[in-house]
């Protein structure tokens, strides 16, 4: 189990992840983003429920543990993802959302110390300095001024403080949900925020090309279904440290994916960034030797 936790798992959640944004990138032409995010979620709770009643899964017993789990839902749901969508759907660069985002294994660790009682050691926090710039190097070619306002600044922060808070408080108050009924909660949270967000400011008008709906399903089950849980699998068995660290491999992956996917080219600087970024994870997430 433990080589499942520290390999399997980890690969499988940033191929997951990073094809996210592969897949947003077929989807958002066709809906505006809280729609999107909305239908998503709301089919995503719907799979989980239907699977959590077959199998007839525990429900949090406590007002408190449903809240908590909300609380978690909201904040890696609702706040995340919609900064993200709203920013990148207002015009601001890509590689800028990603690059302040991509600040959360600092801010991750910083906090774990503080809150959690994981204080990272000397080579995490030099992990997390050369991931960092590791993913600076990858993400410098996407790097534009054009386009950024206050708002995509602000929306970008919001965004990293949604799922770097998400993180932290899923590990302190509902690391034992159960996986199944524990994301319905977290996905209905998400949905309702969402939808409620779409009836305000948008018309909620989906265009259902072929193109959508392959990115839609594929966003819904492969990644909330599959990457979500993941994540919340490796925060519950790891160092919330750790785990943080993982994100800096997203933009690489998708870099590559994108290479794949679109034929956009993977400059010399950008691949050096790539092994930059691995050496730097490699540093977070390896065991340490312990001294005799």
């Amino acid at each position: 189990m433990s080589m499942f936790f520290q390999v399997v798992a980890p690969m499988v959640f940033v191929l997951l992840w990073s094809s996210a944004f592969i897949a947003a990138k077929f989807g958002v032409a066709h809906v505006e983003p809280f729609t999107f995010l909305g239908a998503r979620f709301a089919l995503v709770t719907a799979i989980f429920t239907i699977i959590a009643l077959a199998v007839k899964a525990p429900w949090p017993r406590s007002i408190r543990s449903w809240h908590n789990i909300a609380v978690v839902g909201l904040f890696l749901h609702a706040f995340y993802l919609s900064s993200v969508f709203v920013a990148i759907h207002g015009g601001m660069p890509s590689g800028l959302v990603a690059l302040v985002s991509g600040l959360q294994p600092v801010l991750t660790a910083i906090a774990a110390g503080l809150f959690l009682g994981e204080p990272p050691s000397a080579r995490q926090w030099a992990g997390c300095v050369t991931g960092f710039a590791g993913m600076v190097l990858v993400l410098s070619d996407q790097m534009s001024i054009e386009g950024v306002t206050f708002i995509g600044i602000g929306l970008s922060v919001l965004a990293l403080l949604s799922i770097s808070f998400g993180t932290l408080y899923q590990k302190r108050n509902a690391a034992e949900m159960n996986l199944l009924t524990g994301n319905a909660i977290m996905a209905g949270t998400g949905s309702l925020v969402t939808l409620a967000a779409a009836a305000l400011f948008e018309s909620m008008e989906i265009v259902w090309a072929p193109a959508f709906v392959g990115a839609f399903l594929w966003l819904s089950i492969a990644v909330s279904l599959g990457a979500y849980s993941l994540l919340m699998l490796l925060i519950k068995h790891g160092q919330a440290t750790k785990v943080a660290s993982l994100f800096y491999l997203v933009p690489p992956t998708a870099a590559v994916m994108a290479y794949i996917a679109f034929g956009e080219e993977i400059s010399l600087l950008a691949g050096l960034g790539i092994l930059v970024t691995a050496g730097g994870v490699a540093l977070v997430v390896l065991p340490q030797r312990k001294p005799a």
